[in-house]
């Protein structure tokens, strides 16, 4: 998975204005204790990410 196509699932789960500010503020278990940017940066996948993020916040299945 691209990271623009990573970032557009975000906005569109989130909305524009909350996506950012969820990736930098919520730590997920899913994600070894990191947020989103703290896990991209770490070398995860986006895929993998956006993975956690939708276990984390049970994205509905037709979403992911």
């Amino acid at each position: 998975m691209r990271l623009t196509v990573f970032w557009q699932r975000m906005a569109d789960y989130f909305g524009e204005g909350y996506a950012d500010s969820f990736a930098r503020d919520h730590v997920m278990s899913e994600l070894g204790g990191r947020t989103v940017h703290e896990a991209l940066e770490d070398g995860w996948s986006a895929k993998d990410v956006w993975r956690g993020v939708c276990a984390a916040v049970d994205v509905p299945y037709e979403r992911r």
